[in-house]
This record gives structure tokens, sequence and C-alpha cells, in this order.
């Protein structure tokens, strides 16, 4: 049964002041979204949090990685998993930061500095990671950067670009064969309903500098469509290969946390006052990360996109399930982050 606190977010929004908020929404809930046939459906929805959806389990034994664990949703996923006993190596932009959010929560966790910007640090990291000798159970790729005002470039790249797939891409090809080791590794990278906002042709690779016709949630965007892209194209690599391992990305929900620091201060200011009405918590942001990297019931399920703890069909048109475009994707990743690969 939908909640009153679900029910109340829908009423807010087809109220007269939705209008105003609506430039906040990362577009793209899919009210009665369709799903895809033979994936199983959970008890949770758009308001479980990611203590009840994990409610139960023991992870102990188990080896969690999760990027962008100092704030937001990557500090929520690192506790809630560490709290179910599994051993979370959770990544900031600095050690500190790293060690402060690790520090901060109960159980076993172990910091480690990763830059996405710099793939130096992700070599680094992941041979880090690799010394550490075991299997990684869960890999969630959550770190992102969003709406940057103006065009930057790193490596020639546009930022959200390199932060948001490509370091990604990098880290999780360099620890790829630790996964295959986990008796079910499982990758997950939050990606985001955002990825409706990418260009008409998908992936512009003609432009991945982003100097021609930057705007903010374009490239934003295009970085999602990236990520499921990128988790689709793993998903077929690893059933290729007959490995155990699985691919999902998702969309987490439209959540105040540090990712809008680049908002205007109007919409950062109208989120701290009425975002309750139509957000989701830090809670249930980080119930579908969660959701996916540990339900019992997905434990064959691969190359799927999630949201509200709960598998949906990408809207149609978007390029979200291009099997060509992913495949294309790979290989131009590939050719960028070629001399980090190893």
């Amino acid at each position: 049964m939908m909640r009153q606190s679900h029910i109340d977010r829908r009423r807010f929004l087809q109220a007269a002041g939705a209008a105003a908020a609506l430039p906040l929404i990362s577009s793209c809930d899919q009210p009665g979204a369709s799903r895809p046939a033979g994936v199983p459906l959970g008890p949770f929805d758009g308001d479980s949090t990611a203590l009840e959806v994990t409610e139960g389990l023991d992870l102990s034994g188990k080896t969690v990685l999760v990027t962008g664990a100092t704030s937001g949703l990557g500090l929520e996923t690192m506790r809630v998993l560490a709290l179910r006993g599994a051993h979370v190596i959770g990544t900031g932009r600095t050690l500190e930061k790293a060690k402060a959010a690790c520090d901060g929560v109960s159980g076993r966790t172990t910091p480690v500095a990763l830059e996405l910007e710099r793939w130096e640090t992700v070599v680094s990291a992941s041979e880090l990671i690799r010394t550490l000798g075991m299997p990684i159970d869960m890999l969630i790729c959550n770190a992102g950067i969003m709406a940057l005002p103006k065009p930057e470039q790193v490596y020639g790249i546009e930022k959200h670009f390199v932060v948001n797939h490509l370091g990604h891409f990098l880290l999780v090809n360099r620890l790829l064969e630790q996964v295959k080791a986990a008796p079910q590794g499982r990758v997950v990278v939050v990606s985001s309903g955002g990825y409706q906002w990418a260009p008409p042709a998908g992936i512009e690779f003609d432009n991945l500098d982003g100097k021609r016709g930057y705007e903010p949630n374009k490239m934003y965007g295009q970085s999602k469509l990236a990520n499921g892209l990128f988790s689709l194209e793993l998903a077929r690599r690893l059933r290729e290969q007959g490995s155990a391992a699985t691919s999902n990305s998702l969309h987490p929900g439209v959540i105040n946390t540090n990712l809008g620091r680049h908002f205007d201060q109007w919409k950062r200011t109208l989120a701290k006052l009425i975002g309750w009405t139509f957000m989701k918590s830090v809670e249930a942001g980080a119930a579908t990360s969660c959701y996916v990297a540990t339900a019992p019931a997905l434990a064959q399920v691969s190359g799927h996109y999630f949201e509200d703890c709960n598998p949906v069909v990408p809207e149609a048109g978007k390029h979200m399930d291009d099997l060509a475009l992913a495949a294309r994707l790979w290989q131009t990743s590939t050719e960028l982050v070629g001399e980090y690969l190893g």
C-alpha cells in the first residue's frame, strides 16, 4: 500500500505551488512505470529506508566498496552496510575526509583516498584495495557531481563525464577480478532519472569536451546515461564470460544532499524550506542502492535499472537500453582511460 508520506509528496506536486519546485526535481520518477519481465519485485517502495531494506541480513564476511562515502547517500550506505556486519571500504576525495566518515560509523570500515577526476588516484586506490587481498562482494559507484554552472574540462573531457562515468569505469575495471572472485559479486552503479536530460543522440562522442552547447543539466544527464549504459554493457560482458557477478544501475530519487551545491541559491533555499514535501530523506535515498547490493532475490539479476527499490523499464527513446550505444561507449571509454587501466 502507498504510504501517507508518498501520497503527500504527490499531492504537493499537484498543488499550485509545485511549479516553483519543479526545477529542483531530477526529473524523473515514473509513476506507473512498467516492469521488466522476469525480474522479481520486492516488498519495498520509495519511502523505504536503507535500514528497512537490509533488516534481518547478516553481511558478516562481506566486503563492500562505496565511493563518495563522506556525505549524503554514500555515508548512509556505508553506515547501514557496516551496521549489518559488512567490512566497508569508504572512499573520499582526501584520506582525512574518508577517515572522518569511517570513524563516524559503527562497524568495520577502511578509509581510502580516491578522487575520480584524478585518475592516478583511482590507480593508487585500486592498488591499495588489491593489497587487502579479499574479494569485493559489492562495489557501489555512488560518488558524483551535478550541474556545474560553467564548462570545465579534465584531461580535455567535460568534467561531469570524467567524474561520474570515466572515473568509475576505470575503478570498476581495475577491481573487476576481485568482484568476480566473490561468490556473487555485485556492481551497483548510481545513475539518475536525469538520464532523460542527455542530448538527443544520447552520448555526443564528437563533443566530449562539452564546449559545444554547454548546458549543466544536459552534461549531467549525459554522464548519468553513461552510468546506465556502462552497467548494461558490463552485465552483458559478465554473462558472456560465464561469471556469477552482476551489474545493475539505479535512480536513488530526489534528495537534498551536497550533490546540489552548484544549484542557484533560490533553489537550495527552496529545497531547505519545502523539500520535505516532495524529496526523499537521505535514509530513503540510500535504500535502492542497499537493496540492489544486498537483496537475496536479486542474486542472478543483471543489466537492469531500478527506482524505489524495484526494477523499471527506462523511458523509451532515451537510450538507456541501447545495447549498440553501450558497446560504443565502452570502447570509447577504454580508449580514453587506456593508459591507466594497467
